[in-house]
């Protein structure tokens, strides 16, 4: 019998069996759920697999969670929802009752998922994040009211940004790009140039890992064309530093370094703005940026820059630290200094694991070490 979507997904991730079966049991205990033992679900594994049984609700939830991935993407049945005219009228009923308090509620709910996110990984979040999404997607389909309308439309744009950006981190290409689509779409109807740009140049990114970086420059300098000068010089300064990415993983290295000098000089003395939260230029990010794209490079430079911003990197910042190790690897492997690339190939691979990031794992798989052959 042929292989099932989860199998395909399972490979394409780089898991065995046995790996995901660990996992779907941390999860479970960190939910309190009662699941079967390990033995058990190895054979049931099996039959999952090769579809000759049905994933339960209950799993369909644990996997929707360890593999980052959507019912749809996994192959189990739509998620189903109550359409009988009841749950119609208590959504009108509810889409009517939007208020500035209930879209700072939902505003509050992005922001923490920010923290926990780049702590502990989209793991915890992305499932939780989609039913978020659909909630206000749910207010704006059935709202009468226009007052609130283009907030909310922000908070949408915000959050399925995020969700976009943790799928990237899964490795799920294509719920990430339908993220940054709804988001796009979103920031028109709260319209935002700021997060119409901010979501457009994030994008940009998905292109960068699947290897269409000229895509990818022509989608950012896009980004930069739509927050003019009136926008605020942290977004410009933000999309300036992910314009230099992507010129540096096209190879133009002077365009490149000219777009991170461009943001240097862009960046406001207080770093912080409490209206675009998803930007973070301050302490160690930007130094941090130059120093991926230096390694993208392959500048000797890279491993001096690199290596002066890890220590500033904030405790909260793992991803941002996992990914520093991953280039720092990177840049010693470019050097020839193979002892050196291991070691922080195999810090970055620890906290990769730790938070489940199969974008920063990807990278790593392709790391070719000094002397052989063979992969970090």
């Amino acid at each position: 019998m042929a292989g099932t979507r989860l199998q395909a997904v399972r490979k394409q991730l780089g898991y065995s069996a046995e790996e995901v079966i660990r996992m779907l049991l941390h999860r479970a205990d960190a939910l309190a759920l009662p699941v079967m033992s390990a033995a058990s679900m190895k054979t049931k594994m099996s039959r999952w697999e090769n579809g000759r049984e049905a994933v339960s609700a209950q799993y369909q939830r644990l996997f929707r969670d360890v593999y980052g991935r959507t019912n749809e993407e996994l192959g189990f049945p739509p998620e189903q929802d109550d359409n009988d005219a009841d749950e119609l009228i208590a959504r009108i009923s509810v889409a009517r009752s939007v208020d500035a308090g209930m879209i700072e509620l939902f505003s509050q709910q992005v922001e923490n998922a920010r923290h926990v996110d780049r702590r502990f990984g989209g793991v915890v979040l992305l499932d939780q994040l989609r039913s978020t999404i659909k909630q206000i997607e749910e207010l704006l389909t059935f709202s009468t009211a226009q007052g609130h309308r283009e907030a909310l439309a922000g908070v949408l744009t915000e959050a399925s940004a995020l969700a976009g950006w943790e799928a990237l981190d899964r490795a799920a290409f294509n719920q990430s790009w339908d993220h940054h689509e709804r988001a796009k779409a979103a920031a028109h109807q709260a319209q935002s140039p700021t997060l119409l740009a901010h979501a457009t140049a994030q994008q940009a990114f998905i292109l960068i890992d699947l290897g269409q970086v000229h895509g990818a420059v022509e989608l950012l300098a896009s980004a930069r064309t739509l927050a003019d000068h009136a926008a605020p010089s942290l977004l410009r300064a933000w999309l300036a530093a992910a314009h230099g990415e992507g010129l540096a993983a096209a190879g133009h290295r002077d365009e490149a370094l000219r777009a991170f000098d461009a943001a240097d000089a862009l960046v406001p003395a207080d770093p912080v703005d409490p209206a675009l939260p998803f930007l973070f230029l301050a302490d160690s990010h930007l130094a941090r940026w130059r120093g991926h794209a230096l390694a993208r490079l392959g500048e000797p430079d890279a491993i001096d820059q690199l290596s002066h911003t890890l220590p500033r990197v904030p405790a909260d910042f793992i991803r941002g630290k996992t990914g520093l190790l991953v280039d720092l690897a990177v840049a010693y492997a470019a050097a020839g200094d193979r002892e050196a690339a291991l070691t922080y190939s195999r810090e970055a691979k620890r906290l990769a694991n730790q938070i489940k990031s199969d974008r920063q794992r990807r990278r790593l798989s392709r790391l070719i070490l000094p002397g052989s052959a063979d992969t970090a």
